[in-house]
């Protein structure tokens, strides 16, 4: 700019006044626009600042887009036959809601195969440590009847007849792939089944493949998910209690704060802790996990270790919400001991957990059982808010999420530890300037619960949508809701199909999911 001017004044004298007129005009016109720049600048700040986050609004369900779920098959779907290929055996392992999943894929594979499912077996010598069973936690009646327009079950393989001898039918141990496809079941898990007449799968957690390009068998697993695996009476009545305590005094919202031994050490964050407590994970990674070299600052660095408790609290206060929050917390035992817990607390004095708010006594006894576990699921679910600080490989944290979603779009917290790292690392240095404006904008990136495209790693038991929700008014057919007698047609081919042993009228308990 300078050499053009100077180029100017060599060759135009007589031009320079001019120039610095219409220098002077720029100038002024310059300081205009940066005035007014500086201006939107503050503005967009103050509407980032509170605004941009209406807390007021997140205790409501997110926006539904004209959606609503609906997993009733939408095509053709006959009955289960009478006669079938077999018997399916399977132990679910994990905790709760790794076995979860699990029942769901026995379900759909069992269809798959048009095989006889037996009642999946839970693993008991799990992280639980809990031999409830399928029975303890689970309603089995309601599960089977539920399920009557999609396979057949039993509660155990039926003894058969061999040269006038009554004896057990043995099923067929096989070790199934992980994430196994489709065409792995029809072909040599089937053949063996109709081999040895019964298979028994294990272990089996992830064993078939989630991204299934069939609507209908995706419908099926979310009619497993979130109508037939309901907990059984005496853990609904709990959970009920304890919802309607908390609700008694206005909203609530459920952290499930997973700051425990297992992820930490899972996610190779130590260098927070003691030298004892450091020696404690470190065994404890060693004897669980495949040896990995990982670096605690590169770790943190890209939002890989579970949120501290404090850290949950400063998100919380940075978005809006103040001390008199009422929050649920759905945790085991907290790695560290109380001096993590401290800092949240004094920002959030309202906790509560199912100890706390167990009038029965029954989870003081077994807090770590399924039974707990159920009971923490049940009042996640149905809080006006949710809040997930560690997602990745979490089984809990992802089912409900899905389940939220499938629940009516249920508004949903998800932090992004990667975003947010960088600013809680700034903070640590004492750069605490601006430090709530940037945790809003990290925040005001994330999806608060409505429908969204499903994008890996992002599990289908996480975000069921497009396959297990349909529109009244929808553009595309594939997304239609089904006749409202949907079930009125099940029920016909169900009785056409002669299938007496599971026939019986739809009732609409059999589609509910517990109720606000």
């Amino acid at each position: 700019m300078r050499s053009r001017l100077g180029h100017r004044h060599q060759s135009k004298q007589s031009g320079v006044k001019g120039m610095f007129g219409r220098l002077s005009f720029a100038v002024i016109v310059l300081v205009i626009c940066t005035v007014s720049l500086l201006s939107t600048v503050k503005s967009n700040t103050r509407s980032i600042s509170r605004s941009e986050i209406d807390v007021d609004a997140l205790w409501d369900t997110a926006a539904s887009g004209g959606w609503r779920p609906s997993s009733a098959p939408r095509s053709d779907w006959p009955p289960p036959p009478a006669e079938t290929n077999g018997y399916l055996r399977v132990r679910c392992n994990g905790g709760l809601n790794q076995q979860r999943s699990a029942i769901c894929n026995a379900v759909l594979a069992a269809r798959i195969m048009n095989a006889t499912l037996v009642l999946p077996e839970l693993d008991a010598n799990s992280f639980w440590h809990d031999d409830s069973g399928f029975h303890g936690v689970y309603d089995v009646e309601h599960f089977i009847k539920s399920l009557r327009y999609d396979v057949r079950i039993v509660e155990s393989i039926p003894e058969i007849r061999k040269n006038g001898k009554t004896k057990k039918m043995k099923a067929f141990q096989i070790r199934p792939p992980r994430d196994a496809s489709v065409s792995w079941y029809t072909t040599d898990a089937l053949a063996k089944m109709k081999e040895h007449g019964a298979i028994y799968l294990t272990p089996f957690s992830h064993r078939l493949a989630e991204e299934i390009d069939n609507p209908e068998y995706q419908r099926l697993r979310c009619r497993v998910n979130y109508h037939a695996l309901r907990f059984k009476p005496h853990i609904m009545e709990l959970s009920n209690s304890i919802v309607n305590r908390l609700r008694a005094q206005g909203h609530f919202m459920a952290i499930h704060l997973r700051f425990e031994m297992d992820m930490l050490s899972f996610a190779g964050c130590f260098d927070i802790f003691t030298p004892e407590e450091q020696k404690v994970l470190k065994k404890y990674r060693e004897e669980n996990f495949a040896p990995k070299k990982l670096v605690y600052s590169e770790r943190r660095a890209i939002g890989k270790c579970p949120l501290t408790p404090e850290e949950v609290g400063l998100i919380l206060r940075s978005m809006g919400f103040d001390n008199s929050t009422r929050i649920y917390l759905a945790a085991g035992e907290l790695f560290g001991g109380d001096r993590f817990m401290k800092p949240f607390r004094s920002l959030f004095p309202r906790l509560e957990n199912h100890i706390s708010l167990d009038t029965s006594g029954e989870l003081g006894k077994n807090s770590r059982g399924l039974v707990g576990s159920a009971v923490d699921y049940m009042v996640c679910l149905l809080s006006d808010i949710f809040m997930p600080t560690y997602d990745g490989p979490s089984n809990f944290a992802n089912n409900l999420l899905g389940h939220r979603l499938y629940y009516g779009f249920r508004t949903n917290i998800i932090p992004d530890r990667k975003a947010l790292a960088p600013i809680f690392i700034e903070r640590e240095k004492g750069h605490t300037a601006g430090f709530e404006e940037a945790v809003r904008r990290a925040m005001q990136n994330t999806n608060f619960g409505g429908p969204h495209k499903r994008v890996q790693p992002e599990s289908f038991y996480t975000n069921s949508w497009p396959e297990c929700f349909c529109q009244m008014s929808a553009v595309n057919p594939a997304d239609r809701c089904p006749p409202d007698n949907v079930l009125d047609i099940l029920d016909s081919q169900l009785t056409t199909g002669g299938n007496d042993a599971q026939e019986e009228s739809a009732s609409s308990n059999s589609t509910s999911v517990i109720e606000k």
